[in-house]
């Protein structure tokens, strides 16, 4: 039980700590972008540059904790995306949406620093892999989807040209690239450059966690009840569920990649499906509800996760 307080109950008490304070209005009206702005564009993408660039590229390719995760994710995807066809014949560009809301877990904010509180500093490294293949994977995949539905009868073009600069614009995906590059090349970062990103990235975890709660305090479960429920269901428990099944053919549970691959499978909701969500207006209070009822009962089921895990 002591991993509750080593590990659960720091970052819970940072995403409620950010809750009161929107909730209080202390930041402001534009608290939340601001700082989820830092968070995105400076914080994050240094922790990732540097968690990359001090370690060797075979290290953070690890192919058996990408078919465990990013297997397990892609099958949430799916299940997903057909539930909400079941549900209401929903076009693909929902479809997807909705699959994304059910599988695209919080690991950039939520995730890395959940690692790094479990496993120490080496907790960056499967942390930072699922973030990309979270974001340069899953996300792009299901923004392709999107755009095809919203785009046919436009061509090809389009979309690949709107896809392409989403990708290559993300600063995350940028940090990783940069960082597995130097890596590959062996390039050897100058200290004070170091030292520098360190500092900068140390702020990513505590402000990420903090800005989930700004988020969260003026959000609700909108009137897509059932829809919210279900996709809470697959990304909380459908998702580490697959992770778990995977796992005695391709990783060892008791090893730091085998206990992240699952924590990081059993994180709640991301933004980044309710960003979709309200840029092309749909699902949008379905993406929204999804992020607030999985992050509230994420303090449980994670908390119990790593319990079972005998984490921290």
């Amino acid at each position: 039980m002591q991993v509750l307080f080593t590990v659960a109950f720091p970052l819970f008490a940072l995403i409620g700590t950010g809750w009161i304070a929107g909730r209080l209005r202390l930041l402001g009206a534009h608290g939340t972008t601001a700082l989820n702005a830092f968070v995105g564009w400076f914080a994050l993408p240094a922790m990732l540059f540097a968690a990359l660039a001090k370690v060797s590229i075979a290290d953070v390719l690890n192919g058996s904790f990408i078919i465990v995760f990013g297997g397990s994710m892609l099958l949430t995807y799916v299940a997903g995306m057909v539930v909400a066809r079941l549900l209401s014949k929903a076009r693909l560009a929902h479809m997807s949406l909705f699959g994304l809301s059910a599988s695209f877990g919080n690991v950039g904010y939520m995730g890395i620093p959940l690692c790094i509180t479990a496993f120490g500093p080496e907790g960056a490294l499967p942390g930072t892999l699922a973030t990309l293949l979270s974001a340069a994977g899953l996300l792009t995949f299901g923004l392709v989807l999107v755009e095809i539905d919203i785009q046919s009868g436009r061509g090809s073009r389009a979309v690949q040209a709107r896809v392409l600069k989403a990708v290559v614009r993300s600063p995350i995906v940028q940090a990783v690239t940069l960082g597995i590059l130097v890596s590959a090349l062996r390039v050897t970062v100058p200290e004070p450059v170091l030292r520098f990103l360190d500092l900068l990235g140390s702020a990513a975890a505590p402000c990420a966690l903090f800005a989930i709660g700004l988020f969260l305090s003026d959000k609700g479960l909108g009137t897509a009840r059932l829809e919210v429920t279900l996709a809470s269901i697959g990304k909380l428990l459908l998702q580490p569920l697959l992770a778990l099944a995977l796992m005695p053919w391709f990783l060892d549970l008791d090893t730091m990649w085998g206990k992240a691959a699952v924590l990081c499978a059993a994180l709640p909701a991301a933004a980044n499906a309710f960003v979709l969500a309200k840029e092309y207006e749909t699902f949008v209070e379905g993406a929204s509800g999804t992020i607030l009822l999985s992050t509230v009962a994420s303090v449980a089921t994670v908390s119990t996760l790593l319990v079972l895990l005998r984490v921290g």
